[in-house]
């Protein structure tokens, strides 16, 4: 079942994901609105690795909990494109300055906020029917590629048919340019991908994220699916975009289970 129903937008600074969630699964994403930031990090920009001033991503980070009346503070990562998967709570304590370096998180506990952070590269949220189980991946196209979405799954010990994906702002598939080497990494493992390309020059394409996305996760046995429809570079006034504007800020993706 796909589901592409509109999100809910709160005060023009958070979006409600609109899927069949249980009721004790929350979840939000950011926009760029509703910070301290400046320039151009304008407003709620919570990436600290992107130049803006630190005392400004603690205070916006520190407006995200409050704002979302959220249960914790979230557990950031170093997102690095890759594949890795954390559990929340973390066995060991990370410092505030050297977050767990991995590209996703879940959690089975009450109150563990699961967060990854985008401007362009796709935040995906999962959880299963049951509310049992709740994670947050961060899908660039080489993370996507490399199994950012199965190794999430997998991590998460529930079977792939009881499982919810909300897929959130990316950049959308008529300004995604890629190379042939983006066609190749989807097309070889899976055919029916090409169908997410459409060539516009000699060895440049326009891909669908979103379609490569679902492709990935139906494999796997995933058929619930909400979400997509966004263009985080061609929505400047919503949305941060690397590709866009290169200096940047960084949107959230945010996801928990409550009492």
């Amino acid at each position: 079942m796909e589901n592409r129903s509109s999100e809910t937008e709160t005060g023009n600074s958070w979006l409600i994901p609109d899927w069949p969630a249980p009721v004790n699964v929350k979840s939000a994403m950011t926009t760029r609105h509703g910070g301290v930031s400046l320039g151009p990090y304008c407003s709620l920009n919570l990436g600290d690795h992107v130049g803006d001033k630190r005392h400004h991503v603690l205070q916006n980070r520190a407006r995200l909990t409050s704002q979302l009346n959220l249960p914790n503070s979230p557990v950031w990562l170093n997102q690095v494109h890759g594949t890795g998967i954390v559990e929340l709570p973390l066995t060991a304590i990370s410092a505030p300055n050297h977050p767990p370096q991995a590209d996703g998180s879940f959690s089975r506990q009450l109150g563990q906020i699961c967060v990854i952070m985008t401007a362009d590269c796709l935040p995906v949220l999962l959880c299963d029917t049951q509310g049992s189980v709740v994670a947050a991946a961060h899908a660039g196209w080489r993370g996507l590629a490399a199994g950012v979405l199965e190794n999430t799954i997998d991590a998460m010990g529930v079977a792939p048919q009881s499982l919810l994906v909300w897929l959130g702002p990316a950049i959308g598939p008529q300004a995604f340019e890629v190379g042939r080497d983006v066609v190749t990494a989807f097309t070889e493992p899976h055919p029916e991908a090409a169908h997410a390309f459409q060539q516009v020059a000699a060895n440049h394409w326009l891909a669908d994220i979103y379609a490569l996305a679902r492709i990935r996760l139906q494999h796997t046995g995933v058929t619930q699916i909400s979400g997509g429809g966004f263009c985080t570079y061609g929505e400047s006034d919503r949305f941060y975009s690397y590709r866009r504007d290169k200096i940047t800020g960084r949107m959230a993706a945010l996801i928990w289970l409550a009492a």
